[in-house]
This record gives structure tokens, sequence and C-alpha cells, in this order.
């Protein structure tokens, strides 16, 4: 098997991984990388279930090939760990019971940071727009929407 070697940075770190060009970020994250955060929901791109940041912008990565990757910054939900806009965020999401099962929360987390990035105070059809490439079967949307529709401050 052809194998390319693909440079970009990942969660605030350089990264150069060797891999197939026909594979997606999403399989480097879980298969090569062992970031398992990022979730492989349909590999369609209808449920969100693995979306990333890829440049500030919300992304679905069993869609994005690696050569969109190529000296791109991309961020997973592990790299949020220590970001103030990302703690935030779980504090509204604690605060407003939008926590689901796990698995779509987070590529809604993923999301919900790249609206609140750009507009601290989005209203609840911008709120719903940026969501929308979301799905969860597990509860719906309406606290979620709450939680991120709260808007966040940090800095």
């Amino acid at each position: 098997m052809e194998l390319k070697e693909y440079s970009f940075k990942l969660n605030d770190k350089p990264v150069v991984v060797e891999a197939p060009p026909a594979y997606t970020l999403l399989e480097v994250l879980r298969g090569i990388l062992n970031l398992t955060g990022t979730k492989n929901g349909c590999s369609k791109g209808e449920c969100g279930a693995c979306t990333v940041m890829i440049n500030g912008k919300a992304v679905h990565s069993c869609l994005t090939i690696m050569e969109q990757v190529q000296g791109a910054e991309v961020i997973t939900i592990e790299g949020l760990a220590k970001d103030p806009l990302s703690e935030a965020i779980l504090r509204r999401f604690v605060e407003e019971g939008a926590v689901q099962c796990g698995y779509c929360t987070p590529g809604i987390v993923m999301a919900s940071k790249a609206l609140l990035a750009k507009n601290p105070r989005p209203s609840v059809d911008e709120t719903k727009e940026a969501l929308r490439g979301n799905l969860c079967r597990c509860t719906g949307y309406t606290k979620v929407v709450k939680a991120v529709a709260r808007g966040v401050e940090f800095g």
C-alpha cells in the first residue's frame, strides 16, 4: 500500500504522519494517532459525530481527505482540554443539562466551539444553523441549543 507523508498542526503540536492518500482525517486520527474522541458515526458526513476544526472551521473529518489537511491546523476534542473558551462551553452544557450520551457530544462541542469562537453571543437561529450538521438520537436539541445560545464570555 502506497503511503504519503502529511505534516500539519494537531492540537497545537506539529505532527507528521504517513498514511495512504485515500485515507480520511478521521481514519488517521482514530487509526494512526489513536485519538478516539472524534467518533465515527455514519462515514457519510451526515451525523457530525466526527466534527473537528480545521483552520478554525468545523468540518466532518470523515469527508476530509488527508491532502486537505496538509499544512493545516486541526483541533480535535482532545485539544480542548486547556482552552478557556472550551471550558466555558462545557460549563454551559452542564448548566443546561445538555450533555448527551457521549457519542455525538464531541462533535456537537466542536461545532459549538467553531460558532462561539466567531460569535460569542449567537441567536437561537444562528445556533441551530451552526449545529444542523450534528445529529443526535438521544434526547433532542433543545438543551444543547439553549446552552450554546446563552453564549460565553472568555478572553
